[in-house]
């Protein structure tokens, strides 16, 4: 049978209301009563309920990051590893309630009425002030990573304008004289906090004489559309602005195909330094979201 809270005090010669103080508040009790509990506890492999510590305490110990994507890829996995790392240690488990709209639309309704998070991370997209204004109804912490929205107890995050900008000078600096920003179709529903990166992309380039920028936005087919750029007659761009490193990389491999080489014939920026970034070596910007997921969890706390 399962040990209880009366055969640990049997065991370590103290009341019930000690072991029950001594998990619940350890501040309390002595250091040495607090071992003495311990040694008992792990001798009669007793755990706390959780529930019963939930019910107690008011706090679910879940914390809900909300993703401007049902895709898991890197920039994502990065945040979720760096959360982990300091919430696991306090207690808490970290769920990811949003796959879809109507899914994140339940989440908003039904927060405040179940309280079924004890705080909420808003990664990389913007939420609507009425979504803010829900969360603050459930009385609940809200932490933004590299996002735009505003009503947030605390955020963490990069300036992506000041990042694009980089790129710009850099190249200018190389001799470039002509640009173009490349980035694929995004929800029309979410403010992804990296649609900074295309007004900072053309700010930077207003800002250098006898620099000419475009910037083209496309779906699926943004690899033969850079390819379609490069080949044109009328004064092609010398070099390819891309909004993230995934839509960069497998240029390399198209354009060794077309008989192409980097930076030979043409200049590839990427932004993120994510997954292979290193080794395609491709000129980006980087950003860290694990250093920037350890800071929000901490401030979360």
């Amino acid at each position: 049978m399962k040990a209880s809270i009366g055969d640990v005090a049997l065991k370590a010669g103290v009341s019930n209301a000690t072991v029950s103080r001594t998990f619940a508040h350890p501040e309390q009790v002595s250091e040495a009563t607090r071992l003495k509990v311990q040694a008992a506890a792990d001798a009669l492999n007793f755990s706390v309920s959780r529930s019963a510590g939930i019910l107690k305490s008011g706090r679910t110990y879940r914390i809900a990051l909300l993703v401007g994507s049902g895709v898991i890829e890197w920039f994502t996995a990065e945040i979720i590893a760096g959360l982990n790392d300091v919430l696991r240690d306090a207690g808490y488990d970290l769920v990811i309630p949003i796959e879809g709209s109507e899914a994140r639309d339940a989440f908003f309704e039904e927060l405040p009425v179940r309280s079924n998070a004890d705080a909420v991370f808003v990664s990389s997209f913007g939420i609507s002030p009425d979504e803010v204004k829900r969360l603050g109804t459930a009385k609940i912490p809200i932490i933004g990573i590299n996002t735009t929205s505003e009503g947030f107890d605390a955020t963490v995050g990069i300036n992506d304008k000041e990042g694009i900008k980089l790129i710009v000078r850099h190249l200018a600096k190389l001799g470039h004289r002509n640009l173009l920003y490349l980035y694929e179709s995004f929800s029309s529903t979410l403010g992804f906090s990296s649609f900074n990166r295309i007004s900072g992309f053309q700010e930077a380039c207003d800002a250098i004489d006898g620099l000419t920028a475009r910037t083209l936005q496309k779906g699926d087919s943004i690899l033969d559309a850079a390819i379609s750029e490069i080949m044109a007659q009328d004064n092609p761009p010398t070099a390819l602005c891309f909004h993230q490193d995934s839509q960069a990389i497998p240029l390399f491999f198209r354009l060794q195909r077309s008989g192409l080489s980097v930076p030979g014939d043409i200049s590839v920026t990427g932004f993120d330094d994510s997954t292979f970034a290193k080794e395609a070596e491709l000129t980006t910007v980087r950003q860290r979201p694990y250093d920037m997921a350890v800071d929000a969890a901490q401030k979360a706390l």
